[in-house]
């Protein structure tokens, strides 16, 4: 194998996607994918198709603002489709494309987990909250 030269590094870093790094695409994307409401949305359209509304009263808690910033943001990501039908009133459905559909699977993992393990979490918060004077001791003399 041959050795590269610092510009050849350079470029090839470049060209290669580093989530770790906040510049690259790659980190903005798990920001979005991270995000809540994204992560609901996308799991809730799992089961399939879904209207605005139907979203709505299934997510509780999100505004109807957060909801539709949520939508675009997807559907400008690839992640779901917006179907308009014309009728009286107008008919919108979200589905997951296939990409989303991907996603879908990794997300609705992570929510089943929290579904799953909520209650363990809860107990080690509150023997940590219990305890919360030792650790924050301890976490000042190493800093």
């Amino acid at each position: 194998m041959a050795t590269m030269t610092a510009a050849q590094r350079r470029e090839r870093a470049r060209t290669e996607y580093d989530a770790f790094l906040k510049a690259c695409p790659t980190n903005q994307l798990l920001d979005r994918i991270s995000d809540k409401w994204v992560s609901l949305v996308v799991a809730a359209l799992a089961a399939g198709p879904m209207r605005y509304s139907d979203l709505s009263r299934k997510i509780a808690g999100v505004s109807p603002k957060m909801l539709t910033q949520t939508l675009r943001s997807l559907e400008r990501d690839g992640i779901l489709s917006r179907t308009v039908t014309p009728s009286v009133p107008v008919r919108v459905d979200y589905e997951l494309t296939p990409l989303g559909r991907s996603l879908s699977l990794l997300l609705t993992a992570v929510k089943d987990w929290a579904e799953t393990h909520f209650d363990e979490v809860h107990r080690a918060r509150r023997r940590y909250d219990g305890d919360d004077a030792g650790h924050q001791g301890a976490s000042s003399n190493s800093r």
